[in-house]
């Protein structure tokens, strides 16, 4: 699988930006702060949360919701029973290595996820997963995706699309012809599973995955100590596409909490680390007790909390959404049947993909 052809050299640092393209930082001036945005949260309240604008809407799409067939494929098998086997996460990171060929150009994407299910069902976010989900139209391009791992990140696995917020599809289907498109990371997560292995051998009977942790976040998380992890592109920037990308985390702190307005801790503001760079969109972020909190999204304000800072949708934010746009728990949307799943889920969301896609698309 040729991925690095000599044409892509010359674009790669001008596409690569789109990976965290929706990663840009988020001007303070557009955050607002309510005293009463913690009362009545079901969370521990020592002051308020600040607000995020929210481009998702009131309206939430119920594509998945009035399937019969995802419905039941979604409920196959599925144990609702999700256990971590590492707290290392540097074991359980991939990098997600993309290009989307069109008649009119290349674009390539480096991103992060990280294995939630010892089944090989990985965590990233959304506008890094946004291209397998094109790759079920076969209408705009052709889109080509692998799972890396390891230091330095070496070709792995192929994977299919689990899962892709509808809600998510429908805010920013524009975004793909955009060359700057920008977000808050509301709804800004995916899941994939590796479904294929690139040497030839077996799938892993394990895959090393990482404790979740979806409990709502009380705002005595301010100023703890996290730890971030990531596939940071800085190298590849610099020195080209034959340039290794090698993992990092770091340890950080929470600097902020904030709410798309529902209440409750949507995201969390994590100071600058050696992980905060273009490429760590996905990564994990994990508490003292080395369980997922959060998922980088977006990058933060270096200027209020130094060079490299971060932003990260809680799982609470993921558990909560999940539920409401496919009427499936978050544990459950990491178990059952795997393959038919995504077959589904591709079969249903194809159609809605186009419509929007077509309805965007610029006219001249």
């Amino acid at each position: 699988m040729q991925i690095f052809t000599d044409v892509l050299v010359g674009i790669l640092t001008v596409y690569l930006s789109f990976t965290n393209s929706l990663a840009m930082i988020i001007s303070p001036a557009s955050f607002e702060t309510s005293a009463d945005m913690s009362q009545n949260s079901g969370q521990e309240s020592e002051g308020f949360f600040s607000a995020l604008p929210s481009g998702i809407g009131k309206v939430i799409p119920d594509v998945l919701l009035r399937s019969a067939e995802y419905q039941s494929a979604a409920l196959i098998n599925a144990t609702d029973q999700t256990v971590g086997n590492t707290k290392d996460p540097l074991e359980a990171l991939v990098n997600i290595f993309c290009t989307y060929t069109t008649p009119e150009y290349v674009r390539t994407t480096t991103g992060t996820g990280f294995f939630v299910d010892s089944d090989g069902v990985i965590l990233t976010n959304a506008h890094v997963a946004q291209f397998l989900l094109l790759e079920q139209t076969k209408e705009f391009g052709v889109t080509e995706c692998i799972i890396r791992t390891g230091n330095p990140a070496s070709p792995r696995y192929l994977a299919e699309l689990l899962y892709i917020p509808p809600a998510w599809v429908q805010a920013n289907a524009g975004l793909l012809y955009e060359d700057t498109p920008m977000g808050t990371g509301e709804r800004d997560y995916a899941l994939l599973y590796a479904s294929e292995s690139l040497d030839g051998q077996p799938l892993p009977a394990v895959f090393p995955a990482l404790e979740l942790n979806d409990r709502l976040l009380p705002t005595s998380l301010k100023n703890q100590t996290v730890i971030a992890a990531g596939y940071p592109a800085d190298n590849l920037i610099l020195n080209g596409p034959s340039a290794d990308l090698i993992p990092r985390q770091a340890q950080t702190s929470v600097s902020e909490l904030y709410t798309f307005g529902s209440n409750y801790a949507d995201v969390i503001a994590i100071r600058g680390s050696a992980v905060g760079a273009e490429g760590a969109s996905g990564g994990p972020v994990l508490n003292e007790d080395g369980e997922v909190i959060g998922v980088i999204v977006t990058r933060g304000d270096d200027a209020q909390d130094g060079t490299g800072s971060l932003r990260a949708i809680t799982l609470s934010h993921i558990s909560r959404t999940i539920e409401e746009e496919s009427g499936i728990s978050f544990e459950a949307s990491l178990n059952g049947n795997l393959p038919y799943r995504a077959q589904v889920f591709g079969e249903i969301l194809s159609p809605f993909l186009l419509t929007l896609l077509q309805n965007q698309r610029p006219t001249n």
